[in-house]
């Protein structure tokens, strides 16, 4: 379907299912042979819930949450999940009607009263929980309950229920998300009677217990990051694997999602001509050290692009290694199809995209290459296996396979093992990057963004920087 788009996640047949007995006995075997403390998984268990939450409902959007959280270590999951959405930059309220004298759970209730964080009795909640809230965090029943509900959490889970007979009649509704069992399902045969509590999302923990496969809500992610391999292994789970640091992972089939309506509404401070440098370069490696302590991945990557005689563009992403009064460097293949391109059309355009402070630069200007000197000074501070690998790759080359690198590049470390000073290729150096025109973008509300930009221009002789603000 034009403008919408299918995401790719683990496929649910493919992961494991845990019975409640199965479910029980691995908690015990962590808490006890395996030596995790109760404390411990629920500050796990309640840390892969925020950022499950974190990961598709943004602060800017969804910021007050309602944590219901029952007597149990569910409840006690919500209020560590709670703690950690205050701290991501969410509202967070709890209900916690059925209070644990545990030290456990008083300790968690004074952590978040020391953030002051409310705690309201049902009698406080609104009438209408979708007037006050974003978020309604389901951490009321774990998978050891059975039974019905009793007062008060039968009327909470009937105003819950309630919350998607009010989307059919157009109404605004909070999104609903469920710690490892949507409460008052059954463990393993799910929403028996049909009527159950319908989240948006599901969060189960350890391992999908087996309602989850009822489970038809858009966003089912698989939190706790600490199965150890003897439980995976007695009970041989198949689970995702985590990405990268995360603590959880999306699993089962991904919502088809409507591009047109992806968008985000920054919010960040204002950038004020009179606050920036006189110099762009100067104003540049401001930013770009902000990006940096900032904890940004590889803040120097930057799109070049680049056009040849026949005027059709190409992008792609490379690594900023170098900026002065002089300009933009960076290194790879003369011979690649930037490097073909540059040298039929010595002009390009760089763009660094630094998210997470809502940030752009752009620069336009001529290219030239990089002295041989300066090309064999940076050539020869990278690691070991990247000389060689700068060797092995004739870039933008067609090669029968990746085993084709990897013998050439055991040939080459062979050859080079004894060889303290590995030859630079003749056909591998620098650009530089001579900037006339370098804009700064900062992503503000409603599409009102800043855009402010430097341009040359010769006064008494000399030149110096324009700068001016661009419509958004």
């Amino acid at each position: 379907m034009a403008g919408r788009l299918e995401s790719c996640s683990s496929d649910p047949s493919s992961v494991s299912y845990l019975t409640q007995r199965e479910a029980a006995e691995i908690d015990e075997e962590l808490m006890g042979p395996l030596g995790f403390s109760v404390d411990q998984l629920m500050e796990l268990a309640g840390l892969s819930v925020a950022t499950s939450i974190a990961e598709v409902y943004k602060a800017s959007e969804y910021k007050r949450v309602l944590a219901i959280c029952g007597p149990g270590n569910n409840g006690g999951d919500g209020l560590v999940a709670a703690r950690h959405l205050f701290h991501f930059g969410y509202k967070p309220y709890i209900c916690y009607p059925k209070r644990t004298p545990k030290p456990l759970y008083t300790g968690l209730v004074t952590q978040l009263e020391s953030l002051r964080v409310p705690f309201l009795s049902v009698e406080d909640l609104p009438p209408d929980l979708s007037t006050e809230y974003d978020i309604l965090l389901d951490a009321v029943f774990g998978f050891s309950f059975h039974g019905a509900a009793r007062p008060p959490f039968d009327d909470i889970l009937r105003r819950l229920i309630g919350m998607r007979k009010s989307d059919q009649t157009n109404k605004k509704s909070p999104v609903i998300v469920s710690i490892d069992i949507p409460s008052g399902w059954h463990v393993e045969e799910g929403d028996i009677s049909g009527e159950g509590i319908k989240p948006d999302m599901l969060v189960s923990l350890t391992a999908p217990k087996l309602c989850a496969k009822q489970f038809h809500g858009p966003h089912h992610f698989l939190g706790g990051r600490f199965v150890p391999p003897p439980i995976a292994e007695k009970y041989n789970l198949r689970l995702p694997p985590y990405p990268g640091a995360s603590m959880c992972v999306h699993i089962g089939k991904a919502p088809q999602v409507d591009i047109s309506a992806m968008r985000e509404n920054y919010i960040s401070p204002e950038f004020h001509e009179e606050e920036v440098d006189a110099d762009p370069i100067k104003q540049f490696c401001k930013w770009f050290e902000e990006a940096v302590a900032a904890g940004l991945r590889e803040a120097n990557a930057m799109a070049l692009s680049t056009a040849g005689k026949d005027g059709k563009p190409s992008s792609r992403m490379v690594l900023l290694k170098g900026v002065d009064e002089d300009g933009f460097v960076w290194y790879t293949n003369y011979e690649s199809q930037k490097g073909c391109q540059l040298s039929e059309n010595p002009w390009a355009s760089l763009l660094f995209y630094w998210e997470s402070l809502n940030r752009q630069v752009r620069v336009e200007g001529s290219v030239e290459k990089v002295s041989n000197e300066e090309s064999e000074k940076y050539f020869h501070s990278r690691p070991h296996g990247s000389q060689i690998g700068a060797i092995v790759s004739k870039q933008s080359s067609i090669v029968p396979g990746r085993q084709v690198l990897h013998q050439q590049y055991r040939e080459l470390e062979e050859k080079f093992s004894n060889v303290n000073l590995i030859p630079k290729p003749e056909h591998w150096g620098g650009y530089r990057l001579k900037p006339e025109l370098i804009e700064f973008w900062q992503g503000q509300q409603s599409r009102l963004h800043d855009r402010l930009q430097y341009r040359p221009q010769e006064i008494d002789g000399r030149q110096v920087w324009k700068i001016v603000r661009l419509a958004p």
